[in-house]
């Protein structure tokens, strides 16, 4: 299964993903860089800049790529630190834009997780938040 993931919201989706996961199902997310997260951006940015400065040398260590940060988020809704969580997280695969590989492949949306349901306009791009962050790109 292939998800384009422009224009959707990264929790929603990432429930979705991570069940089709724990089910066996191997899943591609691509545009990465393209999904939302919702609340402030004041929020937001001042969350995720704390929590990549916590820690020690040890870690945790937050992402700054795209990929990855959704990535990071799937994670989060799965039991990773089980057998089946990790197999289920192996099965998950995120890409910044459209790798050749898909090009000419069909693509799904998640149809609840599209940014247009949200009532407000507090909401934020994912690559916004990975700049703040120090992303290279």
């Amino acid at each position: 299964m292939i998800i384009n993931a422009k224009d959707l919201i990264v929790g929603r989706m990432a429930t979705v993903v991570a069940k089709k996961a724990l089910l066996g199902e191997k899943v591609d997310i691509v545009n990465c860089q393209d999904t939302y997260m919702t609340g402030k951006s004041s929020y937001l940015h001042g969350e995720y800049k704390r929590r990549s400065e916590q820690g020690t040398f040890k870690g945790p260590f937050l992402p700054k790529m795209p990929d990855r940060f959704v990535r990071r988020v799937i994670r989060g809704m799965l039991p990773y630190k089980q057998e089946k969580g990790k197999k289920a997280f192996a099965r998950v695969m995120c890409y910044v834009g459209i790798p050749k590989e898909f090009e000419g492949k069909e693509m799904v949306s998640v149809d609840n997780a599209h940014i247009s349901k949200v009532k407000n306009m507090d909401y934020l791009q994912v690559k916004d938040i990975c700049k703040k962050l120090g992303t290279r790109e």
